[in-house]
C-alpha cells in the first residue's frame, strides 16, 4: 500500500535512530531545520543499546595518542552530566596495579617506550599510569568530578573483593550514562523542537532528482509505503552506513567502516560498593566491572572484527570464556558460566583507518559530505557515546554549507526532558516523588527518578495507591508507566521496554514479559504519534 499524503520537502533527511541519528536531529531541529527521522527497528535497538555505558574520557585512548578525542570526550563528561542528571551520574574507577601490567603490543606509546626504555618488554610502568592518569585529570577542565588518588587495597572495601596480590590501585573519574534512554530522550527533545521521528520505518531507496532527494520508506509493521522529498540526506545507519552507501545510495565511495563487537556478561552483584574496576590484562587489553542494576555486576568489554550487520552480534563462548577468565585474574570468587544471568553484544562501526587489529581502530568520528550528482549527502563514520553532542555540532558545521546562515551551536547544558534539576538533586527529587506518592518503595521511586527525572512526577501524578497505576506486570512496571513510553517513548512491543527503556527483563520472568507484549500488541492504539 502506498500512502496518498501531500508530500512536504524537508531540509534533513536523517538516516539511523541511533545516538549519532537522534542527536543530530534534536541539534537541527533546535536551530529551525525541518528534519524526518527514520529508524528500522527500534530506538537504539542496536550499537547505542548495547555499549558499556560510560562517559567516559578513554584512558587507554591516550597510548594511542589521540588527544584530541580524549580532550573532547572528557570536556563533554560534565556538560553532558547537567543536561541529564537523572540518566548520568559520576563514578569513581579503581584500577589494581601490578608488575605484570602490559601494554596492547602494536600501540605508539608501546613501541616509543620499548625505543627509549627497552627493558621494560611490552610492560606498564606504574609511572606511565600515573602520567597518564595526570593527563586525564587535567586535559577536560574538571569541575564536578573529583581528581586521581591513590588508595590501599588492604583492608579496604575496594581491596576485599580482590586477589591478595593487589595491594595499590589508583583511583580516578568518570561517569554512568544510561545509553539507550539518551537516544530516547533527544529523539522526543528533536520531536519537541518539530522533528518527525518514524520508527520501525524501513530505507528502501533514496534517488537525486536535481538538488533534492527522493526517498521511499516502508513502515515495517503495515507494509505501507511512502514518498519523501529532501534537500539533504544524513546517513547515521551505524553498523550500515557501509550497506547504505553502497545499495542504497549506489555511491562509488573509497570510505569505508570497519565493524568490530564488543560483547558484555552481567553477573549477580559481585562487591559490595558503588565503585567500577578497570582490570589490565596481561595481553594489554582491558575490561571494567561495573555495579549494574543495584543487584548485578556488568563485565566488559571485547573487541572481535565482525563481518557482516546483517548478523546479529551475540556474545560467543569464546568471549565469554574471554570474560571470565579475565576476572578471575582479579576477583577471590572464582566465576564461571553459571554465574552468568544475560549477556548483550553491539557492533562499533568505526572508520576504517587500515588499523592492524580492532583494538587499535580509531574510536574517533569521520564526517563526509557527497555532493557528487546533485543533493548532498553526508555520511558518518565512527564516534562514541561520550562525544555524541559534539558530533553532532561537526554535522551542523557540514549542514551549514548547504543551509547557509544556521544559528550557532546551542545544545551544550541545555537539559534533556526530566534533566531540569542539579546534578546533586537526585535524592531531594526521590524524596519528593515518595512524598507524592506515598505508596513507592525506595527502590521504585529510586529507579523512576534514575529513568524520567521530573517527569516521574508527571507519570505519577493523582496516585494515590497502587490500584491507581493499572496492571501490575511485575518489577514495579505498571501500565501507567507502559502507557506513558508507548505514548510518549516510541516503545512498540516488551522487548523495547524490558531491555531498552529500562532493563527489567534482569527482574522479570518469560510469562511476565509475554503477558506485557500481549497487553501492549491489544493497546496498539496508545503510540508515539499522540506524543506531546
Amino acid at each position: 500500500m502506498t500512502s496518498s499524503q501531500p508530500q512536504h520537502i524537508v531540509d534533513l533527511f536523517v538516516i539511523g535512530g541511533g545516538i549519532n541519528g537522534c542527536g543530530i536531529a534534536r541539534d537541527a531541529a533546535g536551530r529551525g531545520l525541518s528534519v524526518r527521522l527514520v529508524e528500522m527497528n527500534d530506538l537504539a535497538s542496536a550499537t547505542s543499546s548495547a555499549s558499556t555505558k560510560l562517559f567516559h574520557g578513554g584512558l587507554r585512548y591516550l597510548e594511542y595518542f589521540e588527544f584530541r578525542l580524549v580532550r573532547e570526550a572528557l570536556l563533554e563528561r560534565e556538560v553532558l552530566l547537567r543536561a541529564m542528571p537523572h540518566i548520568s551520574w559520576p563514578m569513581r574507577f579503581v584500577l589494581p596495579y601490578h608488575k605484570d601490567m602490559r601494554f596492547e603490543a602494536e600501540t605508539p606509546a608501546s613501541r616509543l617506550l620499548s625505543h627509549i626504555i627497552p627493558w621494560t618488554k611490552g610492560r606498564r610502568p606504574g609511572w606511565m599510569i600515573r602520567l597518564g592518569l595526570f593527563l586525564y585529570d587535567n586535559l577536560g577542565g574538571r569541575k564536578i568530578l573529583p581528581g586521581t588518588s591513590t588508595l590501599s587495597l588492604r583492608g579496604t572495601v575496594e581491596g576485599a573483593p580482590l586477589q591478595d596480590r593487589f595491594e595499590t590501585a589508583f583511583e580516578y573519574s568518570d561517569c554512568w550514562i544510561e545509553d539507550s534512554r539518551l537516544v530516547v530522550l533527544n529523539a522526543r527533545d528533536a520531536a519537541a523542537r518539530g522533528a518527525e521521528i518514524m520508527v520501525r520505518t524501513k530505507l528502501t531507496s533514496a534517488e537525486r532528482e536535481g538538488t533534492f532527494w527522493r526517498v521511499t520508506t516502508q513502515d515495517m509493521d503495515t507494509g505501507e509505503t511512502r514518498s519523501h522529498l529532501a534537500k539533504m540526506l544524513i546517513n547515521a545507519a551505524g553498523p550500515w552506513v557501509g550497506d547504505i552507501i553502497a545499495t542504497k545510495l549506489r555511491a562509488n565511495s573509497q570510505d569505508g567502516v570497519r565493524l568490530v563487537r564488543g560483547s558484555h556478561i552481567v553477573t549477580r552483584r559481585l562487591f559490595d560498593h558503588e565503585k567500577c574496576y578497570f582490570f589490565q590484562g596481561e595481553d594489554g587489553r582491558i575490561i571494567f566491572a561495573i555495579p549494574y542494576e543495584t543487584d548485578f555486576t556488568l563485565i566488559g568489554t571485547t573487541d572481535a572484527d565482525h563481518d557482516d550487520p546483517a548478523r546479529a552480534p551475540v556474545c560467543t563462548p569464546q568471549e565469554q570464556a574471554y570474560l571470565l577468565d579475565f576476572a578471575n585474574r582479579y576477583f577471590k570468587q572464582s566465576l564461571s558460566d553459571a554465574d552468568v544471568v544475560w549477556t548483550y553484544s553491539g557492533v562499533r562501526p568505526l572508520y576504517d583507518d587500515g588499523a592492524s587489529s580492532a583494538t587499535a581502530a580509531t574510536r574517533d568520528y569521520t564526517l563526509k559530505v557527497d555532493r557528487t550528482g546533485g543533493a548532498p549527502v553526508l555520511n558518518v563514520f565512527g564516534g562514541k557515546i561520550t562525544t555524541y553532542r559534539r558530533l553532532a555540532e561537526a554535522a551542523l558545521e557540514k549542514v551549514g554549507g548547504v543551509f547557509p546562515g544556521l544559528p550557532g551551536p546551542w545544545t551544550a547544558g541545555v537539559p534533556l526532558p526530566g534533566g531540569d534539576f542539579p546534578v546533586e538533586g537526585v535524592e531531594d527529587l526521590v524524596a519528593r516523588l515518595r512524598a507524592q506518592v506515598p505508596f513507592l518503595t525506595a527502590f521504585w521511586a529510586r529507579r523512576l527518578v534514575r529513568a524520567y527525572g521530573t517527569e516521574a512526577l508527571d507519570m505519577l501524578h493523582g496516585a494515590q495507591a497502587a490500584a491507581d497505576l493499572g496492571r501490575d506486570f511485575g518489577a514495579t512496571l505498571t501500565e501507567r508507566e507502559v502507557a506513558w513510553l508507548m505514548r510518549h517513548e516510541y516503545a512498540r512491543t516488551a522487548e523495547d521496554i524490558v531491555w531498552r527503556r529500562s532493563k527489567l527483563g534482569l527482574r522479570m520472568d518469560k510469562d511476565q514479559i509475554a503477558a506485557l507484549d500481549g497487553w501492549m500488541r491489544a493497546h496498539r492504539h496508545i503510540s508515539s504519534a499522540e506524543a506531546e
